[in-house]
């Protein structure tokens, strides 16, 4: 469980979760781009795989380190504990986001070096414009919107299976193509491929997923209430078992991710 997993190895949860989760997304986009010249039918099976990976990470990593693999979904939870919940602390939000950052790379590069290609290429693919910023507002403010409304509801068993969904599915209606992801995002810039993004994108596309988390969260206060009004309410473990709450929380017991 994580309330009694050290930091140290909540970190390297992180770090080799985000790293598979980026090997599963650029991998994915390289064999599809290689087995199809359709950009349709290569973004299905790179939604597909993505879908699938993700929910697998999320299930393997969760009891130990919550499984945020994303800064975002580690802010959220470090603002729960601001305004009287219960989440992780500055000095493990800090830890959460260096490990998450450095394996975001290191899977990038290792999928790189996996297909023959050279590792650390830069991205050369431009994703710029207004919509496309929208379109991660919108796909990170969902995301954090299914974590944040399934631990209110006492649902949080259902995280992997939800998030992998939602994620699949804002690949598709998000003009952006649903990064909703800062670490992820500076992981795929080391990928010259489908999945790519220019490192030049970078800063528009990850204000825009911060400005995103706010906007999940304000969302998950409004429709659910804040996470101290529910505190009393038994905890619904990763397992799935009631517990009642030990001082760690829903937003470190709750599976949790990214995109």
């Amino acid at each position: 469980m994580t309330a009694h997993t050290s930091l140290p190895r909540r970190a390297a949860a992180e770090l080799i979760g985000t790293a598979g989760l980026l090997v599963v997304v650029i991998g994915s986009g390289l064999k599809a781009a290689e087995l199809s010249p359709d950009t349709g039918v290569a973004l299905i099976a790179n939604s597909f795989v993505s879908a699938i990976g993700l929910g697998l990470i999320i299930t393997l990593f969760g009891p130990l380190s919550g499984a945020h693999l994303n800064p975002v979904v580690t802010l959220t939870s470090w603002w729960a504990r601001r305004t009287g919940g219960e989440g992780l602390g500055g000095r493990e939000v800090l830890v959460y986001v260096v490990a998450q950052t450095a394996g975001a790379i290191g899977g990038a590069v290792l999928a790189e070096a996996m297909f023959g290609r050279t590792p650390g290429t830069f991205a050369t693919q431009a994703l710029d414009g207004g919509h496309l910023l929208v379109g991660e507002v919108i796909a990170t403010a969902g995301l954090v919107l299914v974590i944040q409304g399934l631990g209110h509801i006492g649902r949080a068993n259902l995280v992997p299976v939800a998030v992998a969904a939602y994620i699949a599915a804002a690949i598709w209606f998000t003009s952006s193509g649903s990064f909703a992801n800062p670490a992820g995002t500076v992981g795929r810039s080391f990928s010259d491929s489908f999945t790519g993004i220019s490192p030049g994108s970078l800063p528009g596309f990850v204000a825009a997923q911060l400005l995103g988390g706010i906007l999940g969260l304000a969302l998950a206060a409004f429709l659910y209430g804040t996470r101290a009004k529910d505190a009393a309410a038994p905890e619904v473990t990763g397992a799935g078992e009631p517990e009642p709450p030990s001082g760690v929380g829903p937003d470190r017991t709750a599976y949790q991710a990214v995109g």
